[in-house]
């Protein structure tokens, strides 16, 4: 398996892309050669994308009662949680999370929203105004997350100053039933490319832990880069009390870092971010992220969740010597 995992890392380098039967022979490493695959993950990183790491922060605008019936998701409003329920929040609140985001040292601030897609009008405009007092008041790079949009959105959302759109995948095409049948996993694949059309970057990935199988964690990646989208979320399953998969309990750390850098070999060049359930599924090897490919982390709380203390994220960089930089799209 080393001679194997320093031939493929050789070839990715040089500019060839790991084919999918590879990439299911990476996915097999166990025992000592995890440690050889998480080395050859983070010289692909190196290679492609330096040392430094970037941080990225959200705020959860609109909460609740999303009419999706995503398996994992504390807001559907087919589950019974203790999420909190509330409209898109003021325009001043949006703006001063930015700022507070930009204090902690983000570089990327993402606006979330539940349901389907925004509300075009009032909603819209809302987050278009303060898009563009985020612009002119911090140096921070603003993100949206507001679900499936059409192209008149997504010019929109351009012209006021957004840099990045967020939009998961959730989970490859094949499982993608098992988890949501509230829409279609073609809507969604449909919204990333609006958005790269609409001058956008894409922030996309998905979620782990959701019972899918490794072949299926390749295949999403696979069709990530067939989008050729720009930044790539990794987030691990944290079980939601009222949720369909609240028993779950499907990763291990070591799970978790395989994953990380099987997805460094399949998109060596992008931006790739270990984000929601890192606390709860890497647990002491939360910093060991870095070493299997990943150049980023999101920071400060999650949407229903809380996430540590920005100064423990700190003195975790601080204490790996990393230089923070960019931001996540």
């Amino acid at each position: 398996m080393r001679q194997f995992i320093d031939s493929i890392t050789t070839q990715i380098i040089a500019g060839v892309p790991v084919q999918e039967a590879d990439a299911r022979v990476l996915a097999d490493a166990s025992g000592n050669d995890l440690f050889t695959l998480f080395t050859a993950a983070s010289r692909i990183k190196s290679h492609f994308l330096g040392s430094a790491v970037h941080l990225c922060s959200i705020i959860n605008a609109k909460s609740g009662r999303c009419p999706e019936n995503c398996a994992f998701c504390a807001q559907s409003a087919h589950h019974a949680t203790d999420a909190p329920v509330y409209p898109l929040v003021d325009e001043e609140k949006i703006v001063a999370n930015a700022r507070e985001a930009e204090k902690n040292g983000s570089h990327c601030y993402g606006i979330i929203t539940s349901g389907t897609s925004i509300s075009k009008g009032e909603e819209l405009e809302r987050i278009c105004r303060a898009v563009r007092r985020i612009r002119q008041e911090t140096k921070i790079a603003p993100s949206c997350s507001l679900g499936i949009i059409d192209f008149p959105t997504a010019t929109a959302l351009r012209e006021a100053g957004v840099e990045t759109y967020h939009h998961n995948l959730e989970t490859a095409r094949s499982f993608f039933p098992s988890i949501c049948t509230t829409h279609d996993y073609e809507e969604d694949m449909e919204t990333v490319r609006v958005a790269r059309r609409a001058g956008l970057k894409v922030c996309c990935g998905g979620i782990f832990g959701l019972g899918e199988s490794a072949a299926q964690r390749i295949e999403m990646a696979l069709t990530l880069r067939e989008l050729d989208v720009d930044s790539v979320p990794l987030n691990f399953l944290n079980p939601i009390e009222g949720t369909r998969l609240a028993a779950a309990d499907n990763l291990t750390p070591l799970e978790c870092l395989k994953t990380i850098a099987l997805y460094r070999f399949i998109l060596p060049s992008k931006r790739i971010s270990v984000c929601g359930g890192r606390e709860r599924n890497l647990r002491d090897l939360q910093s060991w992220m870095f070493f299997a490919g990943a150049d980023g982390t999101m920071i400060g709380n999650y949407l229903t969740t809380i996430g540590r203390p920005a100064e423990q994220d700190w003195q975790m960089l601080n204490d790996l010597g990393l230089t923070v930089e960019g931001c996540c799209g």
